[in-house]
């Protein structure tokens, strides 16, 4: 792919692959150092703000106040939904670094969606796209392996695990991710990951028999309702433009 690209082109892949391993190289750390439930708010919380303001400060798309209300309902609802069981009072204090890493987590997730959703508009297939940049991402985290502990990768549910990990959570949904973001802007993608906590949680409690608090409850309520009218105007916009071309098609029918 980096042959047919223009040199701006390549100055995107090259921008793009380290916000790619940055996203890793971050998040987990400040898990550590927060835990699970503040980590992905602040990770997934914050991207979708830094996705409107990036391509705002780039000239590709100013936010909409029907995205700026529907993302910040999104995001009050995940951290309802996240933080519910801890709301009722938290003994120790959140960790001021773990929580600037969570939100580099966050602008890490945002610029490669913006850099992958421009390069694929400009025609380049999703899957190229994706695949240089987390191929690229990967072999820039290459020098970090011996530092890690690798023997679970010798047992059997290591391997398991790995397995899953890399077809599942990396090849499928990032080739979904790229796919959706042919049609999608960068900041309506990163928006509506804010479901993947709802997600989660809908399979605790139907798969796993987890109860959830009634904030967690009234929290996965105001998600939906802001993940409803975020994906509203993308349908109201089909619906027109399909009007728009049989309109055409009709009236140069009877015109010819």
């Amino acid at each position: 792919m980096p042959a047919t690209c223009t040199g701006p082109e390549r100055w995107l892949l090259l921008l793009g692959a380290p916000a790619v391993a940055g996203y890793p190289l971050t998040f987990y750390p400040a898990v550590a150092r927060t835990g699970v439930a503040v980590a992905t708010v602040i990770a997934l919380g914050s991207a979708p703000v830094f996705a409107g303001l990036l391509s705002w400060l780039t000239g590709q798309a100013r936010p909409t106040a029907r995205w700026t209300g529907a993302t910040a309902a999104a995001v009050l609802g995940c951290a309802l939904l996240v933080l519910g069981p801890e709301l009722a009072g938290r003994a120790t204090p959140v960790d001021l670094t773990g929580v600037a890493l969570a939100a580099c987590a966050g602008l890490s997730y945002a610029a490669y969606s913006l850099i992958g959703g421009r390069l694929i508009t400009r025609g380049h297939p999703s899957d190229a796209v994706m695949g240089v940049l987390f191929g690229a991402a990967g072999v820039l985290v290459l020098p970090l392996v011996p530092l890690a502990d690798m023997r679970w990768l010798g047992t059997t549910r290591g391997a398991v695990v790995a397995l899953y990990l890399a077809l599942v959570t990396v090849y499928l949904a990032y080739r979904l991710f790229g796919y959706g973001l042919r049609r999608t802007s960068a900041s309506v993608a990163t928006s509506l990951t804010l479901a993947e906590p709802a997600v989660a949680a809908a399979l605790g409690v139907t798969v796993l028999g987890e109860r959830l608090p009634v904030v967690s409850w009234c929290g996965l309520v105001v998600l939906a309702l802001g993940l409803v009218v975020l994906a509203m105007p993308a349908a109201a916009g089909d619906r027109a433009g399909r009007f728009r071309e049989l309109r055409d098609r009709v009236a140069g029918f009877f015109g010819g």
